[in-house]
This record gives structure tokens, sequence and C-alpha cells, in this order.
């Protein structure tokens, strides 16, 4: 299959290269099946068949190796099918790697699409890699592929002390536009991994192309992730999954759709249209997840329609209709705890308890100037770090 594109990615980049300096050593591949050229050839093939690597081991970060593991889902060390070697599990029983996996191994490859928010969590399987890397004295290598909402705008606010988890490690911002590769060095240098890192970096990207824009065939990071409106929604919405409301999961549109049992959907649309905000509309929808919340249980809600996607700002517009849900049903929402967290799983992804604080009181204006400062901050930081123009 040919295809013409705008973009090359870091993998096509590297197989540019000349890799004889790479010969004799132990090669170790943190991938998924996203990890694929622009001819949708796997990474897995691609470094396996190549006659100047060795390719000994491979990594599979939350979701496995086929990402058809759900959110969540821990599974063990495996076999891989067409190659035989062995798969080392990064989400089973440790999400760090263990210095019997890194005595297997001379070099670490990491090629994974990455949607852009903080939650998301391959950029800290990454992170843990590279701290692993660093402490094993080996080598990384992260081959870079879009942001598939961009790289120009930034939104949200920093994960304060104490409230770090696998969802938000570290300070960054709820949308942070960088590409995974430009996470890679401003993680190892702002946050102190210092690791033997080389990014691999695409050629042709700019930061204002969302994926679709790009040429290149998109392939679903995890079960949940479908279109550019879903990812554009979701450093907003995926802060549903800190409460009892569904954020879709167990059907056709996860993260665009909020809803329960107990919403009347029509009221909700109304309400959240006269809000007049100009980037999103909400339709009255209805629907039947089949696992997760309310699995088998009908649910009214409604669905967000992105109707200006360059000018959007998740967080802003799902905090507000939030805050216009829990004014409605203010004895029905809930914020979700489990027993083995320190905080409610909703302040987990916020990054603080602030914003649930101030839904609960009805004023979010001392976050909304968290945000803003954060954001400022972080713009700033980040400047050297980026390497696309």
């Amino acid at each position: 299959m040919m295809r013409s594109q705008q973009v090359q990615l870091g993998v096509d980049v590297f197989f540019e290269q000349d890799l004889s300096s790479l010969n004799g050593k132990r090669i170790g591949l943190l991938t998924n099946q996203t990890g694929v050229n622009a001819e949708l050839v796997s990474t897995i093939r691609l470094v396996h068949d190549h006659p100047d690597l060795h390719l000994v081991a491979l990594f599979a970060p939350e979701h496995g190796l086929l990402t058809n593991a759900r959110e969540g889902e821990k599974f063990t060390d495996a076999v891989h099918c067409s190659t035989g070697l062995p798969v080392f599990s990064l989400y089973g029983k440790s999400k760090k790697p263990t210095d019997a996996m890194m005595d297997a191994v001379d070099i670490v490859i990491f090629d994974m699409q990455d949607i852009g928010a903080r939650y998301y969590t391959y950029m800290y399987t990454m992170a843990y890699m590279m701290q692993a890397c660093a402490r094993k004295g080996k080598r990384m290598i992260v081959l870079d592929r879009p942001n598939p909402i961009g790289g120009e705008a930034v939104e949200g606010n920093f994960i304060e002390e104490g409230f770090t988890s696998f969802v938000g490690l570290y300070p960054i911002p709820n949308r942070h536009g960088m590409t995974i590769g430009e996470l890679a060095t401003y993680f190892n240098e702002v946050f102190g991994i210092h690791c033997q890192l080389d990014v691999i970096h695409m050629k042709g990207w700019n930061r204002n192309l969302y994926f679709h824009e790009t040429g290149l065939p998109w392939v679903p990071p995890s079960p949940n992730t479908t279109t550019v409106q879903m990812m554009l929604l979701y450093p907003g919405t995926c802060l549903l999954e800190g409460t009892n409301l569904s954020e879709g999961r167990g059907t056709t549109q996860p993260f665009e759709v909020i809803g329960a049992p107990f919403i009347d959907g029509e009221k909700l649309q109304d309400r959240v249209n006269s809000l007049g905000i100009e980037t999103i509309r909400a339709r009255a929808t209805a629907f039947t997840p089949t696992y997760q919340k309310y699995a088998g249980e009908h649910c009214e809600g409604i669905q967000l329609h992105v109707t200006e996607p360059r000018r959007i700002q998740p967080l802003h517009t799902f905090v507000t209709v939030l805050a216009e849900i829990i004014d409605m049903y203010p004895k029905q929402v809930d914020f979700l705890t489990y027993g083995s967290l320190k905080h409610p799983m909703f302040d987990l992804l916020a990054g603080n308890a602030e914003l649930r604080h101030g839904l609960l009181r009805g004023s979010l204006g001392d976050y909304q100037a968290k945000c803003q400062s954060d954001t400022a901050v972080f713009m700033d930081k980040r400047e050297k770090y980026l390497c696309y123009r």
C-alpha cells in the first residue's frame, strides 16, 4: 500500500539511517499495535527482520501488545506468537521494568502513539522505562509520533504534591501539546531522569496539525480511543472516570457522551446549550453500556459535538458542563472512592482536591485561576524542548 503523506514518522526516519552501530546489541522494544510505519508494517517486524538489529525482547504497556485489554486489566508475561520472543508485561505485577527484564537487553526502543492528555498512561510507562535505563546504564531510543490533537493548545493545571499516580505522574497540564518524543526529553531533563536518550524526530510535522491532517493511517492506541473529536474532548471528559456518571465506556462513543439512569437527556441538552459555549453543542441521547458503569442499564444524557476544533478548551468546557449537572442533580452525582486509594479517583485525575471542592461549593474561580497560572508556567518551561516549529 503506497500512500502520499506530508509527515514522516520517527520509525520511518529511523530505518532510513545507517543502523550498523547497533549491530550485536540486544534490543528490547516497548510498543503495541500503534507501533507501525506509514505502510502499516509493525515496528516489531521491522526490527526483527532487519539484518543489523538483534531483537531479543518485547515490552507491553497497559492494554497489552495488541491493545485489546480493557482499562485497568492486568496481564502476565507471555511469548510473542510469530517471533517466539518473550513479552514482558509492564501492566501486571509491576508497572516498572525489573532488573531481570533490563539485564536481558542493551538498548530499548520505544514506539507508541500518545493522545495528548496527561491521564494517558503510555507516557508514564515510557518514563518508568527511562528510569530503568538510567539505573542500569542502558540506552533508550524514542521514535517520535504526532500529538493527534496538535502541539499548540495547552490547558490545565499541574499535579500537586501528594496527588501523583499512574494517571498523573508528573506536573504537566491536562492537555500538554507535546509529542511523545518531546515529552521524553522534557521528562529526562526537567524531572532528573538523566538516561542516555535519543529521540528520532519526525519530518514534516507542524504543531498546528491534527492527526487526520498528516496523511498517515490512524491506529487506535486503546479500546476506547476513537476519533479526533473524542481525543479533543478527552482532556476534560476523562474526569468523568472519577464520578458515578458514565463516560460512555461500553458504547461506541466513549468520552463523547455523558449520562446516567437518573439524567433527563432533553433537560440536560437544553441546559448545556443555554450556556452559549461556542465550541460545542449538546445533543440529547440515550445509551446502554455493555460493561463498566451501569452495564445493561438504560442511561440518558448528552453527546458533546465539537463545532470549533481549533478553539475548544476541553477542560474548561467539561468542567462548566459538569458544574451544571451537579447543580441539576446535587443528590445523585457522586465522586468515587476506592479503598486502596488515598484520594478520590477524581482528585487523582484532576491533580488536586480544589476542583472537586469548587464544584461542590459552586465556585470555580480559584481553580480556573490556578489553571491559567500553571499553563503559563508550563508554556514557558516547555519552550526549549519543542522540536517542531
